[in-house]
């Protein structure tokens, strides 16, 4: 499960990145950071390719399906698995049509030790912004207003995942975020073989219990203890 992450850059570092990346060369005032503490039901930063070009934005994190009859049903679709994409209702047309990336440069999960819950940090080593493998969805509500939504891929835990937890998300290389993108691509046995643990460099650490609380958005979030 991938629950809670961060993208702590600044708006220089972000705005290189998108053009260095992806072609992007400017992008919405919506689009805030640094951000400490990114949870579920928050607006997050996500790239699709319209098929012209790379576009980015904020997409509400929760999948809502076009076709559900409730939009809180998003708040129980934050995560979809890697290995069940081509079999789920909820998955199966994005999955084949609606393809994003996220960006974060950390993700949070939670170490058990006996009683205890203990707030993880993990990231590349080399600190940089990564790309999750994600899926969205455009939801039209009763008042005929678009929801854009999406949801993080998770797979099997890495060597250094595993020692805190069993899940991940799918970061991407730079070259498989372009074919996980690509219109063209609707081989789905080709897009699932890129859905596999992440073979960079990674590290962990403790980080504080103030994670725990999503209303929390500080920087001393991140320190190691």
């Amino acid at each position: 499960m991938c629950g809670r992450f961060s993208i702590t850059v600044t708006k220089e570092e972000l705005a290189d990145y998108l053009i260095d990346y992806y072609g992007i060369d400017d992008f919405s005032s919506e689009i805030n950071v640094p951000r400490y503490n990114v949870a579920p039901g928050q607006d997050i930063i996500a790239i699709i390719n319209d098929g012209i070009k790379y576009r980015v934005g904020m997409m509400k994190w929760g999948f809502v399906p076009f076709f559900a009859k409730d939009e809180k049903i998003g708040y129980k679709m934050i995560n979809a698995k890697a290995e069940t994409l081509h079999e789920k209702v909820s998955f199966k047309d994005a999955f084949k049509n609606k393809r994003c990336l996220i960006l974060a440069n950390g993700f949070y999960e939670w170490k058990k030790e006996n009683e205890q819950k203990i707030p993880m940090r993990i990231m590349l080593k080399s600190n940089n912004i990564f790309a999750m493998a994600g899926l969205w969805s455009l939801f039209k509500r009763e008042d005929k207003t678009n929801l854009f939504t999406c949801t993080i891929i998770t797979t099997n835990a890495n060597e250094t995942v595993s020692k805190i937890h069993d899940r991940m998300p799918v970061i991407l290389t730079t070259e498989k975020a372009k074919l996980w993108l690509n219109h063209e691509i609707d081989d789905l046995n080709l897009l699932s073989s890129i859905l596999i643990p992440s073979q960079e460099d990674m590290d962990s650490y403790q980080v504080s219990p103030l994670v725990n609380n999503p209303k929390n958005e500080k920087a001393e979030i991140i320190n190691s203890i």
